[in-house]
């Protein structure tokens, strides 16, 4: 009765144990203590006992009892174990730890291209002065590429410079191990616009008294660099100004200015009196002159008084 029950026994822990194998070969090593199969779906402790006096009662009538295992369970589950190990240290290799990640973005990658601490919309002229922001990171320096020894300019990140070119039609801009080149434009003559603003020269008698008291023209210059203009001016006229309009442009005010007194104005008639239209109106010119001192660009524009007499 003894050695019935010890075989008993060994059949249950034979059972147990091709149990634990079997679940090792389906999870793999990662066993733990939670729950194989849920509370509901396990055998009741009365079954339990049940299949095993069944059992004991099967052996005594000289039944043989054998559960194999197929040989092959545990060496698959030992290649599986060994391919996952392997593929676990590749991704040890790749994968960069959390705690990691932010001191890794911090090393400089020599491979990354940067971006031009200049604006697209930046123009460089020539001939002027220019002013540069560098929007980057590091440090960026202008060079002429016939002097790469002493830059033009060298800007700090977030600040900006001003800084003269010359006739470069390009420059160099370097920054971090990186350099490109940048085209520069041109810088164009000045404009000069001269505009009437009185209706005081229109019909048949036009005096030139009247004409002496108001702005008969106003002359604007148009540039974007009006610090390096040299601006004159001849002829019969009173000039006031500049003063700066909405656009920073540079405005004149024209007033006729040949005698103060009717004796005066006979005496200009006797030198110039031949200075008629084919109306028989006498006429005056004046002329400005606009010269940009760095570009050597040198603009005139003139117009003209009407007039029939010095007064009423």
């Amino acid at each position: 009765m003894v050695k019935k029950e010890r075989d008993a026994k060994f059949i249950i822990y034979q059972v147990l144990y091709i149990f634990v194998i079997t679940v090792l070969a389906l999870k793999g090593a990662d066993l733990n203590l939670r729950e194989v199969v849920s509370k509901d779906s396990t055998v009741d402790k009365s079954v339990r006992d049940s299949l095993v006096v069944l059992i004991d009662s099967l052996y005594a009538q000289g039944s043989k009892f054998e559960i194999n295992v197929h040989p092959d369970v545990r060496i698959e589950n030992k290649e599986l174990r060994e391919k996952l190990a392997s593929l676990n240290k590749k991704l040890q290799k790749i994968k960069i730890p959390e705690k990691n990640k932010e001191v890794a973005d911090k090393i400089p990658n020599e491979q990354t291209k940067l971006q031009s601490p200049i604006s697209i919309s930046q123009v460089l002229y020539q001939d002027t002065w220019n002013i540069v922001k560098n929007n980057g990171n590091v440090e960026a320096a202008v060079y002429d590429p016939s002097n790469m020894q002493k830059a033009i300019a060298v800007i700090k990140p977030g600040e900006q410079k001003k800084f003269d070119l010359s006739d470069q039609q390009e420059v160099i801009l370097k920054f971090g191990s990186q350099e490109e080149t940048i085209k520069t434009t041109p810088r164009k003559p000045p404009e000069v616009k001269i505009e009437k603003v009185t209706t005081k020269m229109v019909g048949s008698d036009i005096y030139v008294k009247d004409l002496q008291r108001i702005t008969v023209f106003t002359v604007t210059i148009l540039d974007n660099r009006p610090d390096q203009l040299k601006v004159s001016y001849t002829g019969p006229i009173s000039v006031t100004g500049p003063i700066k309009d909405n656009d920073g442009n540079m405005v004149y005010n024209v007033s006729l200015n040949i005698a103060s007194t009717e004796s005066r104005f006979n005496d200009w008639l006797d030198k110039y009196g031949d200075l008629q239209d084919a109306n028989g109106r006498y006429k005056a010119n004046f002329f400005f002159t606009v010269v940009d001192k760095k570009a050597n660009h040198r603009v005139q524009v003139g117009d003209t008084f009407y007039f029939t007499d010095f007064s009423k």
